[in-house]
């Protein structure tokens, strides 16, 4: 088979990789192009070197093109699989540190809470570019295959302003079916799982043993599983009072309602320190920004690690690949995408993003409709919606109002801050954010103008959130990595 493949945001070394080796995996893809872009070309070649030390390994010729030109990279892709992160840990330490200023606590913030609503701003305005780029210089009908978040807000400003199919992929909803599989004490493949919802508040509404409803054990499955109960304690609460158990982790769920992070004095009654993605504070930030320390000290440790194979036993889940197979093979696969809801779930907006069940084979992509959500489900996302859409719309239209009110109606930063405080702190953010919002030119002078003023509501400068952890050197990232290999061995 020969076709193109191109990836944007290749320089981060774990998940280009990754995705890379899973599309390797694919016996008939041998022959497939390749391409590699971003804009740190440091990060670029050293990702790519890997990468193509992969490939001579296995005794594939193909040669990967790596450049810091986008449109080159695109050119005649039939598949663009993105992975950027636009303003990298610089902007990514403003969507966690200004909000905390004025008491929004987030483990991750790349999703909903403020920090996902400004990150929103920023990927929406960068992949509406790339879409353009898409649309002018790649193969007919492309595919844009997108796993850089917001995942809905992108998703959905994509296919309803970028010209491009777009199809948002996340895995989520793997490892929470690997836990349920855990604690039901049954194999995940002989399980028949449906989630439904929108990206990281997405619900396990059925799952099935050889025909026979389990939900109702779930509930006592996790209450009762010695790891879960101390590290799901959100997902578990959310569990008893809806019903049904929610894909997102711990950390990345406390944070997009409005009941567990208001109080810092309660935050550690509902997390778990074993590992950052229970609830830490700017858990997320930390770990990337060790991960991206331990790269770039000990890569020369790292191109000595032996190749990646690509007989199969190195292919992970993510859905990317496996679309790409379907798609090209005519092999059918299931699993679950983030796209335009346009009547899959019924009792959701029908102009939206939804996390649904989707088959893949030689014909396309194909969505079934779910129908309705449990109603208490619905109610919880239908809010989330709601910010997500007044964010894609401010991030379209650079409408500094229309951003305001996506962060008012946010839970939990509504559930911390009032409105003036809400105001001021998007100013805040959108000056400090500056470079990457080239939608907002007038909306940042107008702030600069407001704050020039002074007369500024007080806010805590010197907080550093209720359960934020020390940045680990790379020495010691690099003897925890070594850990977990000899573990794992």
């Amino acid at each position: 088979m020969s076709f193109k493949v191109a990836f944007i945001g290749a320089g981060s070394l774990v998940f280009t990789r990754t995705l890379f080796t899973d599309i390797m995996s694919v016996p008939e893809f041998r022959d497939i192009k390749i391409a590699f872009t971003d804009i740190n070309g440091d990060n670029l070649q050293k990702v790519a070197e890997l990468c193509q030390r992969d490939l001579e390994a296995n005794g594939i010729t193909t040669k990967i093109q790596a450049t810091t030109d986008r449109r080159e990279a695109f050119k005649d892709a039939k598949y663009i699989v993105n992975c950027v992160r636009i303003g990298g840990l610089e902007a990514f330490e403003t969507d966690i540190d200004i909000p905390l200023k004025y008491g929004v606590d987030q483990c991750v913030g790349d999703t909903l809470c403020t920090g996902g609503i400004m990150y929103g701003q920023r990927v929406i305005a960068a992949m509406l570019d790339f879409c353009k780029d898409i649309r002018e210089v790649s193969a007919p009908g492309a595919i844009l295959l997108n796993y850089s978040n917001p995942n809905a807000m992108a998703t959905w400003a994509c296919n309803k302003y970028g010209g491009v199919r777009t199809i948002g992929l996340c895995h989520g909803e793997i490892h929470g079916e690997d836990q349920i599989a855990q604690v039901l004490g049954i194999p995940r493949n002989e399980l028949d799982i449906i989630c439904a919802g929108i990206n990281h508040q997405t619900w396990y509404i059925s799952v099935k043993h050889k025909g026979k409803e389990l939900l109702d054990k779930i509930l006592p499955g996790f209450e009762a599983h010695p790891k879960f109960s101390e590290e799901e304690k959100v997902r578990i609460d959310v569990l008893k009072r809806f019903g049904y158990y929610s894909t997102e982790s711990n950390g990345h769920l406390s944070e997009y309602v409005a009941w567990y992070r208001k109080r810092p004095q309660e935050i550690m009654k509902w997390i778990n320190l074993d590992s950052w993605i229970n609830g830490e504070t700017g858990g997320y930030l930390r770990i990337t920004r060790e991960e991206r320390n331990w790269f770039e000290t000990d890569y020369p440790k790292i191109l000595a690690e032996p190749p990646k194979k690509y007989d199969g036993s190195s292919r992970g889940r993510e859905h990317c690949s496996y679309i790409i197979e379907s798609l090209e093979t005519g092999r059918k696969y299931r699993g679950h995408f983030n796209v335009m809801n346009e009547g899959c779930i019924t009792n959701l907006p029908y102009e939206s993003v939804v996390e649904v069940p989707c088959y893949v084979d030689g014909n396309g992509i194909s969505v079934p409709k779910v129908g309705d959500l449990p109603l208490g489900c619905a109610a919880v996302c239908s809010q989330s919606i709601w910010v997500q859409r007044l964010a894609v719309e401010a991030a379209v239209s650079g409408n500094v109002t229309l951003l305001k009110q996506a962060a008012l109606m946010d839970p939990l930063t509504g559930a911390v801050c009032n409105p003036p405080e809400i105001w001021q702190m998007i100013d805040e953010m959108l000056i400090a954010q500056e470079k990457w919002l080239p939608q907002y030119v007038e909306g940042i002078k107008a702030a600069k103008e407001r704050f020039a003023k002074g007369n500024l509501i007080p806010i805590n400068e010197g907080y550093r959130g209720a359960v934020r952890q020390r940045v680990k050197t790379p020495s010691e990232v690099a003897a925890e990595r070594e850990s977990r290999s000899i573990t794992a061995d």
